[in-house]
């Protein structure tokens, strides 16, 4: 049955990425904390986000601006190889933590969002964006936030948002490949989100002038709050 939900959801979140570029993967991770362990959530996140972003990349493919890979391809490779570092002295235990503060803050801090955009090089998002994304899961907006300011198509802020999130998820994925996560024991669902992300693209790709993208993303703020706070709760209620 989890197998099913999970292919939905994912089915869903990417629906929203392909629609708006960025917060289904957000929504993705917040919802996984209630179907699989803690050491297994960013790196099925990261799985399922290759699937959802190279899907995106295809049926956008026209629209994807290559000449930025390069420059974000050598911060990423940096990033990924300096903070893989610190995921040696994160517990487990305090990820769903770590992901609630950090959606909160994303969400409705300006100031915390102003300090992310100054970012402006990308070699400095792409080390930022793949590094943190082995300890937090999803930073998307780092991406997109630059990308808005460069491009006014929407078109091509998805498609080429989407192969630069591919790299961040590869990187991460070799990560945990490397501290040892065995993917083979989640095989159903990382098949079932898979199948769901490829088809929430298609459908998002198709439909993505016909929705009202503002509306989208108020609503996702208000449900991703609610998530986190239930991630954070989860953490330092047993604490006390």
């Amino acid at each position: 049955m989890d197998t099913f939900i999970l292919g939905f959801m994912s089915f869903g979140t990417s629906i929203i990425t392909a629609v708006v570029g960025i917060g289904g993967g957000l929504l993705l991770i917040s919802i996984l904390p209630f179907f699989l362990p803690t050491n297994a959530l960013i790196p099925i996140h990261g799985l399922n986000q290759i699937t959802s972003n190279i899907s995106r990349a295809y049926f956008g493919y026209k629209d994807i601006q290559f000449h930025v890979i390069p420059k974000f391809l050598i911060g990423s490779l940096i990033g990924v190889g300096i903070f893989m570092s610190f995921l040696k002295m994160v517990s487990v235990t305090y990820i769903p933590l770590f992901l609630g503060v950090y959606i909160l803050l994303s969400l409705w801090s300006q100031a915390f969002n102003e300090a992310i955009m100054k970012y402006e090089s990308y070699y400095v998002i792409g080390f930022f964006q793949t590094g943190l994304s082995v300890i937090v899961g999803t930073t998307g907006q780092l991406t997109v936030t630059k990308l808005l300011k460069e491009f006014q198509d929407k078109n091509k802020v998805v498609a080429t948002s989407a192969i630069l999130m591919c790299i961040t998820h590869i990187l991460k994925i070799i990560v945990f490949i490397y501290f040892g996560f065995v993917f083979r024991d989640y095989l159903d669902i990382v098949l079932s989100m898979a199948i769901g992300s490829i088809l929430g693209s298609y459908i998002g790709t198709h439909v993505r002038d016909k929705i009202d993208g503002k509306k989208l993303i108020f609503i996702l703020k208000i449900f991703l709050s609610l998530l986190a706070a239930k991630s954070i709760l989860s953490v330092i209620t047993p604490l006390y």
